[in-house]
């Protein structure tokens, strides 16, 4: 039977006709018309419709370039700034929601589906969430794993995150690339104005801000908790002899504290202003310098303590710790395009060849041409050639710009904690 398309039109009046334009009746052609009514209010408009039954765009992320995204928001609600970054991971997201790494920073997700596993409490990488806000291409709103507690929205609601969702995400990627990393305004209050939103964003700066003082711990405290057994790997041949270990927190991740657990490390965790001094009272076997958020250059005083410390035992820095070292040892630090955000980054091991994935985040990198002599770069990223790792045997150094923990991300680095102990047992033995 051959159809044909109907013209209609809506009026402002109580009925509704489909009856324009009607063609030639013929045998070949069903003619159907249909009446409703529709209620109005007395200036003319429809009541006593419902709600529309999806999400409607309620959010704005404004960049400092002058670009608006509209998106839906999930989460908390508000309005609060930060510097957008990108992750490649595939997976991990509430281990990156709970990396302190990433305060002050809006972590935009590569990986277009988030959610699908919602979120469980064993997988927290320190006591709350630090980062400024989420934003992914597509939000799941169902869950399926057997560890599954609550929902992602739910999660970030209750921890007075902002999280923002249907937006084009490859397209901010590919600018963020293009760009460097970039300050945005993420809001959902419709009273502010674009205008208002974009100044915000051109009058804030993370560049030269302590943000580690708002992600260490209060006071020092003993940590005992290895890897669970049915988590844990690389465990065969490992020393029995324990290890005195003082790590301090410029926003340091409970897996590395695992990890050294793990190896056969008592760990004392200090917070980033601690006293060199104090630490060398506790008598350690080595000392490790954590990761953290933000400009190493803004943190003057934890530098200070590097130096103090540097000589006196062996020492492990990673990621902010591995930039710190690189101060403290006269080299200089500087602010790369968009940095490094992911678990899929190919890093060289110049002492063996051997190429590991590794899962890194930081946004600064340490210069190899200020490093005085003697200081010998152990590992180089295969994506740009910056420098990711450092050795200086005179002194018991060792460090990493990435993350040998993992969490998330490969394990193919873990053995940087069994260096770390081969390094505190030569030194015993020698001393």
């Amino acid at each position: 039977m051959g159809m044909k398309a109907m013209d209609f039109s809506l009026r402002n009046n109580p009925s509704i006709c489909f009856s324009q334009n009607l063609p030639k009746l013929s045998s070949k052609l069903r003619f159907l018309t249909v009446r409703c009514s529709l209620p109005l209010s007395s200036d003319g408009a429809a009541t006593g419709l419902a709600e529309r039954p999806w999400k409607v765009a309620d959010a704005r992320l404004v960049l400092e370039d002058g670009s608006i995204w509209r998106a839906k928001s999930f989460g908390a609600s508000g309005t609060q700034v930060g510097e957008v970054v990108f992750n490649t991971s595939l997976t991990g997201y509430q281990e990156i929601l709970t990396d302190p790494s990433y305060a002050g920073q809006f972590v935009l997700m590569t990986n277009p589906h988030i959610g699908n596993t919602g979120v469980n409490f064993d997988d927290e990488e320190s006591r709350q969430c630090f980062l400024a806000g989420l934003v992914i291409r597509s939000l799941s709103f169902t869950t399926s794993n057997w560890r599954c507690a609550e929902t992602l929205g739910d999660y970030l609601a209750e921890r007075n995150i902002m999280g923002i969702y249907d937006v084009d995400t490859r397209a901010i990627t590919r600018r963020l690339r293009q760009d460097g990393s970039l300050i945005g305004v993420l809001s959902t209050e419709q009273s502010r104005s674009d205008e208002e939103l974009l100044e915000m964003s051109r009058s804030w700066d993370i560049v030269g801000i302590d943000l580690i003082s708002g992600v260490t711990c209060n006071a020092p405290y003993e940590w005992a908790d290895k890897t669970e057994s049915e988590w844990d790997f690389n465990s065969n041949g490992r020393d029995q002899e324990t290890y005195r270990v003082v790590a301090y927190d410029f926003g340091i991740k409970l897996n590395i504290l695992r990890r050294l657990a793990s190896y056969g490390c008592k760990i004392t965790v200090v917070p980033s202003t601690w006293p060199a001094a104090e630490t060398l009272k506790l008598k350690p076997d080595g000392v490790l310098f954590s990761n953290g958020p933000g400009d190493p250059s803004a943190v003057p005083y934890a530098v200070n303590t590097v130096k103090e410390i540097l000589g006196k035992v062996p020492v492990f820095g990673i990621c902010m710790g591995h930039q710190l070292l690189g101060q403290a040892l006269g080299g200089k630090t500087f602010k790369m395009k968009f940095g490094h955000h992911g678990g899929n980054h190919p890093v060289r091991n110049l002492h063996n060849g051997r190429v590991e994935i590794s899962a890194q985040n930081h946004n600064y990198a340490v210069d190899p041409a200020s490093l005085p002599d003697g200081v010998e770069v152990t590992h180089v990223n295969l994506n740009d050639g910056s420098c990711a790792g450092l050795a200086y045997p005179a002194l018991n150094i060792m460090s990493l710009q990435y993350h040998p923990e993992a969490s998330p991300g490969p394990h193919d680095s873990d053995c940087s904690f069994r260096e770390f102990i081969e390094l505190m047992k030569s030194t015993k033995e020698a001393a």
